[in-house]
């Protein structure tokens, strides 16, 4: 097989929050989202990343593997969806080294109406043992609106995930104003408690740091007049989600207690 190359941003040898334990992070160029909250804009256009095979990679995933025990190798970027065979070949090498994979991602890529696109996600899918999904709002119109592209994409990318028994951690970035009225993270809650591979929930407070990038880089920052999000409010968040999940697992009982008592009638 040839060697694969791929548009990288950057990588990071010791990451601890990306996954479980210590990890080799791949952050790859190119994202089609443009998040008014993105602390990474240097990383939308593809080409502006260093041209990188896989072989180079795991070569410095070598170099420090043995720092990373319980840990693994995460690609994130940008939106690592943007690049499937690049990414797919790194987790299926690392999968031959018996090496934890875990996909950072927005699912904005996946298209269930784009046959090649979903065989090239489905075969990075088969080298996956978690996704970090990143679900940006609930709501179609306020997705749009923070993010420049729709959701539908994004959430039966999560349904597929399940339906696959991928591990999967939901991350929710509450932005004040933005992204945490009640209505929406109960209802994101709720999509939330159909995923039968869900292992973790992770509300991030949104936060300013990124601005400075903007303001090196001559960019627009929609969420200048924001106040960063509180921890105390990023919990609260949390409570909501949960309640919802909650919610949607006892409907989902219902209904099948339902379902099977009619058969048996």
């Amino acid at each position: 097989m040839d060697d694969i190359k791929g548009y990288v941003h950057s990588v990071e040898s010791l990451g601890t929050v990306d996954g479980p334990g210590l990890r080799f992070v791949v952050f790859v160029s190119g994202c089609p989202m443009r998040c008014a909250y993105c602390h990474n804009p240097d990383t939308w256009n593809k080409q502006d990343g260093k041209l990188t095979s896989v072989s180079d990679i795991m070569s410095q995933f070598d170099a420090v593997k043995e720092f990373l025990r319980g840990g693994g190798i995460t690609c994130t970027g940008g939106e690592p969806l943007m690049q499937p065979e690049f990414v797919g070949e790194i987790f299926r090498r690392a999968k031959e080294r018996g090496v934890h994979t875990c996909l950072d991602s927005s699912g904005i890529m996946w298209n269930a109406g784009n046959a090649e696109m979903r065989t090239k996600i489905d075969r990075l899918l088969d080298f996956t043992d978690l996704v970090m999904l990143d679900i940006k709002h609930i709501d179609p119109e306020k997705h749009r609106w923070l993010t420049g592209q729709d959701n539908a994409g994004i959430l039966d990318f999560a349904r597929h995930l399940s339906d696959r028994g991928i591990d999967v951690w939901i991350r929710h970035v509450l932005v004040p104003g933005v992204t945490d009225d009640d209505e929406s993270l109960t209802r994101l809650g709720k999509f939330i408690g159909g995923i039968k591979t869900l292992r973790a929930i992770d509300v991030l407070p949104y936060h300013t740091m990124g601005i400075v990038k903007y303001e090196n880089l001559g960019l627009p920052y929609r969420l200048k007049d924001v106040p960063a999000a509180t921890k105390a409010q990023a919990k609260a968040a949390r409570d909501l989600i949960f309640a919802g999940v909650k919610q949607r697992i006892a409907e989902d009982i219902a209904k099948a207690k339902a379902e099977k008592a009619q058969k048996t009638e």
